[in-house]
């Protein structure tokens, strides 16, 4: 394992791994109950960087309610091993996990059931996340559940939309397709240096929902350096027009806005914006002083 975890960090990626708070995983191999300090130390000594953690096994044992505790058994002993491990708190969203999750050294945590590769999945549970907002701050993020994107379900305009929008959201970004089949197109959409440069915002801040008009949404997100994401959704299968009143974004003044997938200057009025956005598609833009 440690000659494997040198090896995918010589590819510049990081190497998770999985387990369960309870005796079983949900594909019924060992989880960590019983052994979690021995458990922290074999990751860290293995070079683990992350550590996706479901509740699947520990639901026979422990009520919802017992949660917190439990997770922070393990919390506690990553800590305790020195090495900067990623915390996944997985247990689907349940008994507000939103509220507690950092408490007990997460890092992240599901916030709903898990996400398919199809436009319904991602769409009900990415435009789910506005209320969650608030507990979103650096170190400690909602998570939405990985991409999709590249899994060939759904089209690449789809995939755009779905890479903006868990940026919107400051959601971990982790490519759930098959880095060894990935195409030139796909590429292009998981590494949008701009687009990936909202999600990781140093200030932390997650975007919410400020318009919306039957299947057509505006969310923005604050920047560091007083810098706004704004990005336009239109959920419907045609392509539409999308007209807002600045007033209707709470944006004021005169702003300089870039188009984060044409990578080109847009112009920016002070008055009203029109913007015509392909069906299931976005337009995403950067706007700064």
């Amino acid at each position: 394992m440690k000659a494997l975890a040198d090896y995918v960090h010589s590819k510049g990626l990081k190497l998770g791994i999985y387990s369960s708070p309870g005796p079983n995983t949900c594909a019924g191999y060992e989880g960590s109950y019983g052994h979690e300090e021995q458990d922290a130390r074999t990751y860290a000594a293995w070079g683990i960087d992350y550590l996706k953690y479901d509740w699947c096994g520990a639901r026979t044992l422990y009520t919802d309610e017992e949660m917190p505790a439990v997770y922070q058994i393990m919390g506690e002993a990553l800590l305790r091993t020195k090495r900067p491990i990623v915390y996944s708190l997985c247990q689907y969203g349940r008994l507000d996990v939103w509220k507690w999750g950092a408490d007990v050294g997460g890092n992240l945590w599901r916030t709903t059931g898990d996400i398919r590769d199809a436009w319904d999945s991602m769409t009900r549970i990415g435009f789910n996340q506005n209320d969650l907002a608030p507990y979103a701050r650096p170190g400690h993020w909602n998570d939405p559940d990985m991409l999709e994107i590249g899994n060939g379900a759904m089209s690449e305009t789809e995939y755009k939309t779905h890479m903006s929008l868990w940026a919107m959201l400051a959601a971990p970004l982790l490519a759930g397709n098959d880095l060894r089949s990935t195409s030139p197109e796909i590429l292009v959409i998981l590494t949008n240096r701009e687009v990936i440069a909202v999600d990781q915002d140093k200030l932390g801040k997650q975007g919410q929902r400020v318009w919306q008009s039957g299947e057509q949404e505006i969310w923005t997100r604050s920047l560091s350096g007083g810098a706004m994401a704004v990005a336009f959704f239109n959920r419907t299968k045609d392509e539409a027009r999308i007209t807002v009143k600045m007033a209707d974004l709470k944006v004021s003044g005169k702003w300089k806005a870039r188009d984060l997938w044409t990578h080109q200057s847009v112009t920016w009025p002070e008055s009203e914006y029109s913007v015509t956005v392909p069906g299931h598609g976005v337009v995403m833009l950067r706007l700064s002083r």
